[in-house]
């Protein structure tokens, strides 16, 4: 009988796996169905932290707002400053407002007080 050679199709399967795994270490990186598993984990950790990122990206804006807006004011929060923004029609996302925290606080300070401003404006005459 003679001697078949086998196909490179399986070959190249697992080479093009290695190369998606070629960073991992230890048997991660070198056998075969260890390379499998991993790939499908990581895959599922990446899709699950992509989301969880937004989350934390959230969280790390409102934290440096809420910082700033509160060295103004004893009373004037984060809640009520994003309140008066809506009330007021200024849409700006809270990445913008981070951004503008951190590169230019004074800029903050003076949308605040417009809209504190108008706020206590638009209060003063019904009191009367």
């Amino acid at each position: 009988m003679t001697r078949i050679r086998r196909g490179y199709i399986a070959r190249r399967r697992r080479t093009k796996i290695r190369l998606f795994a070629s960073s991992f270490r230890g048997a991660h990186s070198r056998l075969t169905r260890t390379i499998a598993q991993q790939k499908i984990r990581s895959l599922v950790s990446a899709h699950r932290d992509r989301d969880r990122q937004k989350r934390d990206f959230r969280r790390l804006w409102i934290t440096r707002i809420n910082a700033v807006i509160r060295e103004q004011g004893v009373y004037y929060t984060y809640s009520k400053f994003i309140h008066d923004l809506y009330k007021n029609q200024l849409l700006l996302n809270r990445k913008i407002l981070a951004q503008i925290t951190i590169l230019n606080r004074n800029c903050l300070f003076i949308i605040s007080n417009e809209i504190i401003k108008k706020e206590d404006w638009k209060e003063s005459p019904e009191m009367i």
